[in-house]
């Protein structure tokens, strides 16, 4: 008995070692902290978090199945380039998620989702105000995947939410060419998307979703031109 609950015990401080490594480096890749292509060293990282290789290989194997790490044929491990040609079809996925998802809480949300709704929308205005990109991503990401849920369709918001993760380290980009100052009207068309949720006007929800994404991904598409793709300075 005292042998199983040792192994229960040490499986346990395992499992949070390897939920620790994965969160901080899976926010560092998407945070841009660790740049595109840079080198990820097991030795160090173990060294770093004061643990074995075990927990740090376990971590980067998750990492590796949501596409976030490269194992290269000569086993070293970087972190993955981002997918810029593969850009068109993510932004295509995108816009079609934010027009779905948006119309669907104007059909289904109830009451205490548009609190939470407003909740995340406050917290995103908070960190505009604040010139604070890092929150301004986590809050707009929170913002419509609560928007996503209230919809009653679990298949639509977890694919919309992997969407949202996927395009943070193009959104940290994005910030830093306008010096993390984003512009204002993104707030008031958050505010104008709620007011259509509300008031279950479901054309609306929908048109202004694709309005949305769609300034979204102009953007993007300005600054990836504007760096021709390849030149952008991380």
């Amino acid at each position: 008995m005292t042998n199983s609950r040792s192994q229960q015990t040490t499986e346990r401080k395992r499992g949070s070692g390897v939920r620790l490594v994965y969160d901080l480096l899976r926010d560092e890749i998407l945070d841009l902290k660790l740049a595109p292509g840079s080198a990820i060293d097991e030795v160090q990282l173990a060294a770093r978090f004061g643990m074995s290789r075990t927990p740090i290989r376990e971590a980067l194997v998750r990492l590796t199945g949501e596409g976030l790490i490269e194992t290269l044929p000569n086993r070293s491990t970087m972190v993955s380039n981002i997918d810029f040609l593969g850009m068109p079809a993510y932004f295509d996925a995108l816009v079609l998620m934010y027009r779905v998802t948006t119309r669907l809480a104007a059909q289904h949300h109830r009451a205490e989702d548009l609190d939470t709704i407003r909740a995340h929308q406050a917290a995103f205005s908070a960190a505009v105000r604040a010139q604070d990109a890092l929150a301004m991503i986590s809050t707009n990401a929170a913002f419509h995947s609560a928007i996503a849920a209230s919809g009653r369709n679990a298949y639509y918001a977890s694919f919309f939410d992997r969407l949202l993760d996927e395009g943070r380290r193009m959104l940290r980009l994005y910030y830093q060419s306008y010096e993390d100052r984003l512009p204002t009207r993104f707030v008031d068309e958050h505010e104008e998307i709620i007011a259509a949720i509300a008031a279950r006007d479901v054309s609306a929800a929908e048109r202004l979703g694709k309005v949305h994404g769609e300034q979204i991904v102009e953007q993007i598409g300005r600054l990836l031109t504007r760096h021709d793709r390849v030149d952008i300075e991380l």
